[in-house]
């Protein structure tokens, strides 16, 4: 069953044992496919807008006391970007200063393979997404961390493929 409501409250929220708030994110990927249906090896990912402003990132948000990192990572792209998929190995972990509270925080990243894309979801209204190369995610992108979890992705499925 799909929620269709964001999660709101940090009563769940999980904090390391330093009390840096724990959040978990991921890289929206497919490969592009042209208008005759073939799926090409060009890759793309998926951005969305903040809700604050029209800076761009990959969807990302608190890791809960009810939910492995994996289950959270998921329920972030269905609330911020509207989007199923297979959450992948993770990317890896991070610290980084929040610029709205001024605190070091905990991020994972994921890799999601997106195999759906929803018509509606709960953040449909206060956020755009958009699809982008690597090299325009890379430019729009506001968070150094995320730029470097995009490297590990793009550098992880290139040896994939040889």
């Amino acid at each position: 069953m799909l929620c269709l409501v964001s999660r709101t409250g940090r009563h769940l929220q999980r904090y390391d044992n330093l009390g840096r708030r724990q959040v978990v994110g991921c890289i929206p990927y497919r490969y592009k496919c042209s208008s005759d249906g073939i799926i090409s090896d060009e890759l793309e990912v998926l951005l969305i807008s903040s809700q604050k402003c029209q800076k761009m990132m990959f969807p990302k948000g608190g890791w809960e006391l009810d939910e492995s990192r994996e289950e959270a990572a998921l329920r972030e792209s269905i609330e911020e970007a509207g989007v199923i998929g297979n959450v992948e190995c993770e990317l890896g972990k991070w610290y980084f200063i929040s610029k709205s509270h001024g605190k070091v925080y905990e991020g994972h990243m994921f890799p999601l393979l997106v195999n759906e894309e929803l018509d509606f979801w709960p953040e449909q209204n206060v956020r755009q997404r958009i699809w982008m190369n690597v090299k325009e995610a890379r430019d729009v992108c506001q968070h150094w961390w995320m730029k470097e979890a995009l490297d590990i992705l793009v550098e992880r499925l290139s040896s994939l493929q040889q």
